[in-house]
């Protein structure tokens, strides 16, 4: 591409869906890794996409969330919010809509995105109409993660809030003690996630009590988490990636990394794959946190990994996006 690429890829149709800091919104062929289409945006494309039958919903740093056809790269909606968009959008099912939706019918989705003029907005996939906002006081940075007819996200205001789905009403608002730029995980009933100040926290989603933290005094989580089974992966700008026991947030290992760790690890079986903004791809034992792969890039990946077929698909601030896997 013609920017750096800190938006991470999703894969789908036999095709990577990313964006780049050049505007554009690319899919590229999974198997040769050529250009299938470019789409140019307003803005800056740092969002990662959301693929979701046959569309590609994907925010730019113009303000605008765009819907365009997977297969062809044309736009399908527009839909415009008052600020900058970074972070990735998620879908839901309609309130009081049956579980199973059929496209083809006229059924669609909800997409969600948060954006910098501090809403978290709801739209219509189908027409891209608003469906409902819900106004915090902080940008929101990170993407919303969705679970038991909640919308649970992090904000620049210190707090993490849960929204009903239903009509966009707070539910609660969990102090989360300082800025949240990552997206949280949602697991059990239970939220994870990390603040610029160095505290990981995991919280209730419906009573909004914090269970445990765990704290680095000085250090900023911008990777988000993945949780695997009994554990919670994440990186911090301290150079770790970290092991941390889903139960009690005691620290099962931490590796040393080469330059701070904003990319967002991706659990893989019984390994995880990360970036790390010192240039380097790096795959990781989940057992004991032992580093049995890597790959020098040269500049920063801040981009988080996608995994499918075999192949690691990753960007890079290089402006290029790679894939590994066994050679043909």
């Amino acid at each position: 591409t013609r920017g750096a690429v800190k938006s991470s890829p999703v894969i789908g149709d036999g095709r990577v869906f990313v964006g780049s800091d050049d505007g554009c919104v690319y899919a590229i062929d999974f198997v040769r890794g050529g250009k299938v289409w470019a789409y140019e945006t307003g803005g800056g494309v740092e969002a990662t996409p959301l693929l979701l039958e046959g569309t590609v919903y994907v925010g730019a740093t113009d303000g605008f969330l765009y819907a365009l056809d997977a297969a062809t790269g044309h736009l399908k909606w527009k839909y415009e919010t008052g600020g900058q968009i970074l972070g990735a959008a998620n879908w839901a099912r309609p309130a009081g809509r049956r579980r199973r939706l059929d496209v083809a019918s006229g059924d669609g989705f909800w997409i969600l995105v948060g954006s910098y003029d501090s809403r978290l907005h709801c739209v219509d996939s189908r027409t891209g109409a608003k469906v409902w906002t819900c106004e915090t006081a902080g940008y929101i940075n990170g993407a919303p993660a969705v679970a038991d007819g909640a919308a649970v996200f992090g904000g620049c205001d210190a707090f993490l809030h849960v929204v009903s789905l239903a009509d966009g009403k707070e539910l609660r608002a969990i102090d989360a003690g300082a800025y949240v730029t990552a997206s949280p995980a949602l697991a059990g009933g239970r939220a994870y996630v990390g603040n610029y100040e160095g505290r990981f926290l995991c919280a209730d989603v419906n009573t909004g009590e914090i269970l445990w933290t765990f704290e680095k005094e000085d250090v900023a989580f911008y990777s988000s988490p993945a949780v695997s089974g009994s554990a919670v992966v994440v990186g911090a700008r301290d150079q770790r990636l970290r092991c941390l026991d889903r139960t009690s947030g005691a620290e099962r290992w931490a590796l040393r990394m080469r330059g701070d760790v904003d990319s967002s690890p991706a659990v893989c079986g019984d390994k995880v794959v990360v970036g790390s903004n010192g240039g380097w791809v790096v795959v990781v034992r989940m057992s004991d946190g032992v580093a049995v792969w890597s790959f020098e890039i040269g500049e920063a990946v801040t981009s988080s990994p996608a995994v499918a077929g075999g192949r690691i698909v990753v960007g890079s601030e290089d402006g290029a996006v790679y894939a590994f896997g066994v050679k043909p």
